[in-house]
């Protein structure tokens, strides 16, 4: 175990809360951590007895921190001084940990990080009353894999930026708005850490002082495909500058959008993009959704195949560009893939051109679930939703015939609400494999199999 003065200077080092007017000792308390919370932060009381959320504390700690602003039901605090450590906690890998907002859970020994995870999963199915399902081992990508990032990007005030990097690019610093510089990062491809610098060059020309965009980088077969949020159309002038930069950084696409909702122009493709799935390649326009990592996909497509294996008709909800509906059709399956993304479900339909075992259909499953009757011709469903879940897709799926379902999702909360749903139905989960392919977050992706 490291020494405590080590943990106090690295604490120190972090960016503290404001502090609130009305905290005991001009904001300086003493607390023990009692637990996790659901996003990493330690739960402690503080002496008055109000609730404290501490980045970077661990179970058990005893600490000196800074109480701040209202935070959810208590207050954010921040570390001033570790005065007893908990011997689960590490040294962080990376330099960038307690500022950087990407990762939360760099502290925690490995052992006990997986644990952690892994407990709040199945201790909110236990809650909810599930029992008796197969738990398959943690699937664990490592460091330096994962393939996509939204990156924030902000330019200084013409007074205020930094000399020789007028541009801050990276990801939103815990609990700010503000971007945390990054020279580094352990969890990305490295492939799209090296383009950071030319990024950050580009923006320079980009944003005017004071303005924010964000950034979309996606390694995919072909190279890095690189949708920028502009706050106007390019001229010309910025065109070129544009297909210049992409040419210098070796970007294989490089499109442009105003604003996250609205779709991805092309700018410059200098070779083809795509995505691989069952070796059928997909032309995946700009800024599509991917599972984060290639080996996650592939555990998570391994889950679906095996649970549909016997099947004949599939349905796969939220199908995006195809990750499932493609190989489930390549062992046999027939496959009717629906999603609200109009040009992912294009994608699809095209790579699928002549496969007669593959459907397509542009639909809205939020507002307009597939019902009970549409689902009664399907002997297996996949839905893999965003963190929202899929509350009336599950409600309809629990009111079919449909003999089997795979839940595929990144947030436990959701997933456990729909489950519920789901074995009111008459389902029962029969068994969940847990994917971490969001290292060292508290985040925790999973495929779930219920039968009837």
């Amino acid at each position: 175990m490291r020494n405590a003065g080590r943990w106090k200077r690295r604490a120190e080092a972090q960016r503290r809360p404001s502090l609130d007017p009305a905290a005991a000792d001009g904001g300086s308390v003493e607390v023990v951590v009692d637990r996790l919370g659901a996003r990493g932060d330690g739960i402690a009381r503080a002496p008055d007895g109000r609730r404290l959320y501490v980045a970077g504390s661990l179970p058990g700690e005893r600490l000196r921190v800074h109480v701040g602003a209202a935070h959810g039901d208590g207050f954010a605090a921040g570390i001033a001084e570790i005065l007893m450590p908990s011997p689960e906690r590490a040294d962080p890998p990376c330099p960038h940990f307690g500022r950087c907002g990407g990762c939360s859970l760099q502290h925690l020994q490995d052992e006990a990080y997986l644990g952690w995870k892994l407990d709040r999963l199945t201790a909110a199915l236990a809650r909810a009353g599930f029992a008796g399902y197969e738990l398959q081992p943690v699937v664990r990508v490592a460091p330096g894999e994962r393939r996509r990032a939204t990156f924030s990007a902000e330019r200084g005030a013409a007074t205020g930026a930094r000399a020789g990097s007028p541009v801050r690019l990276g990801f939103t610093e815990a609990r700010s708005h503000a971007v945390a510089d990054l020279a580094t990062c352990l969890v990305l491809e490295p492939r799209i850490v090296a383009v950071l610098p030319a990024l950050r060059a580009l923006l320079a020309d980009v944003l005017a002082p004071g303005q924010r965009t964000r950034a979309v980088v996606s390694l995919l077969d072909g190279g890095l495909d690189l949708v920028l949020d502009l706050p106007e159309p390019p001229g010309p002038e910025l065109f070129e500058r544009l297909a210049g930069f992409a040419h210098e950084a070796d970007v294989a696409r490089l499109s442009w959008r105003q604003g996250a909702l609205a779709p991805a122009e092309p700018v410059v493709q200098r070779r083809p993009v795509h995505a691989l799935f069952a070796g059928v390649p997909v032309a995946v326009p700009p800024g599509s959704f991917l599972q984060a990592t290639a080996r996650g996909e592939a555990a998570l497509g391994d889950v679906v195949r095996s649970a549909t294996s016997g099947a004949g008709h599939a349905a796969d909800l939220f199908a995006g560009v195809g990750t499932f509906a493609l190989p489930l059709a390549a062992v046999g399956l027939r496959v009717h893939a629906v999603d609200a993304d109009g040009p992912a479900v294009d994608a699809l339909a095209r790579a699928a051109r002549g496969n007669p075992r593959i459907t397509t259909e542009r639909r809205n499953l939020f507002a307009r679930p597939l019902s009970a009757e549409e689902l009664g011709r399907f002997d297996a469903v996949v839905f893999d939703p965003p963190r929202a879940g899929a509350k009336a897709q599950a409600q309809a799926l629990a009111a079919s015939a449909v003999p089997v379902a795979i839940a595929v999702s990144c947030n436990p909360d959701s997933f456990v609400r729909d489950a519920r749903v789901l074995a009111a139905g008459g389902f029962r989960l029969a068994s969940l494999t847990p994917v971490d392919q969001f290292l060292w977050s508290a985040h925790l992706e999973l495929a779930a199999v219920f039968v009837r």
